[in-house]
């Protein structure tokens, strides 16, 4: 019995192509596109590994089988359930715009895996289509990031104390403030609670999002 088999199928180099293919597109996305912006090491992380394992199980999963013919069905709903199931997975809440960037990445790969009667020059066509509308979006729309803070210094939340009070919240969280929105207010504990909208460049990211919103919470602005 040959426990060990060296032989490749005929599609297996062009599979090698639309995986190098697809490895570069999600580099220039998440690196030069994303990652310059947010700073978010942990998503940039996720999106890389999980357009690898999406782009394998989809294509192992249809194209890969013998009897593709009777089992294409098969194979098609294992690999829609396990994408579905991947984007189920996460342990803090998402923001949109990352959101977003996962679907175009799980999209990207469902697109190189399948694309087995596509041309390779279509298929780069499609990626950077796909390249320039981010690109396009991300030059046009400027990202205003926002972290909830509890302040103690309700002096200085009136108007015409604005300038006092985004140069305090800059001296604490040393950010480069756009603007501050003030919500709900606690006279008793001298406590109000702003929200904070900054400069993406001058923070690094990591410890964006990581306040959790109650829903009593998010009411106190507006959407």
């Amino acid at each position: 019995m040959n426990i060990f088999n060296f032989t490749f199928s005929p599609d297996f180099p062009l599979m090698i192509v639309r995986f190098v293919i697809l490895m570069i597109v999600s580099w220039v996305i998440v690196d030069r596109l994303y990652f310059k912006k947010s700073h978010r090491r942990d998503f940039y992380f996720s999106f890389m590994l999980m357009s690898v394992a999406i782009f394998f199980l989809v294509y192992f999963m249809i194209f890969v089988l013998e009897d593709l013919k009777a089992k294409t069905s098969i194979g098609i709903g294992i690999g829609l359930f396990g994408i579905f199931s991947i984007m189920r997975y996460r342990t803090d809440a998402m923001p949109v715009r990352e959101m977003t960037y996962m679907f175009v990445i799980i999209a990207l790969s469902v697109v190189n895996a399948i694309a087995n009667s596509v041309s390779v020059v279509e298929l780069i066509t499609t990626n950077l289509i796909v390249i320039l509308c981010i690109w396009i979006s991300e030059a046009r729309l400027k990202q205003e990031p926002a972290k909830l803070v509890q302040y103690d210094r309700i002096d200085l939340i009136t108007p015409d104390k604005r300038g006092e009070l985004t140069e305090d919240l800059t001296q604490r969280l040393g950010l480069h403030i756009l603007r501050v929105e003030v919500g709900s207010v606690d006279f008793l504990r001298d406590m109000a609670m702003l929200k904070v909208y900054y400069d993406a460049a001058s923070s690094d990211g990591d410890l964006d999002q990581k306040i959790r919103l109650t829903t009593e919470d998010r009411k106190q602005f507006p959407a």
